[in-house]
């Protein structure tokens, strides 16, 4: 697994963690039940404090992404609970990402534009 870390970005390493693995199944490229590099191997893999990478599993863990123990290591859930998907904070979230773009000068189909070419990339 190949994660890309931009050290002086504004995301908090542990988030960009976060944010690649979840993408990475939502395109597929982690299936159900796939592992996960321990948290010492993929810190020294990419460079961070372990602590980093714990912080992005248990907020997974606690997300029901993945699951963790210590006889089988952390792998992706294959029982994910299914939920609403557009929740409040999916709005909240997305709400604030359009009115930002809309602020920069963004049209709005050129909001639905780049909206509907994101979702390709990530659904196939």
């Amino acid at each position: 697994m190949i994660l890309k870390i931009d050290i002086t970005g504004e995301t908090p390493i542990y988030q960009q963690i976060h944010n690649q693995i979840v993408t990475g199944i939502a395109k597929g490229n982690l299936k159900p039940g796939d592992p996960l590099p321990t948290v010492r191997q993929l810190a020294g893999d990419i460079g961070v404090n372990p602590m980093t990478v714990n912080k992005a599993y248990a907020l997974l863990k606690k997300e029901g992404t993945i699951i963790a123990d210590r006889r089988h290591g952390a792998r992706i859930n294959d029982k994910v609970k299914k939920e609403e998907p557009f929740d409040g904070k999916f709005d909240c979230q997305a709400e604030l990402l359009i009115s930002q773009a809309h602020i920069k000068g963004a049209s709005k189909q050129e909001i639905k534009k780049h909206l509907s070419d994101l979702t390709d990339r990530v659904c196939g």
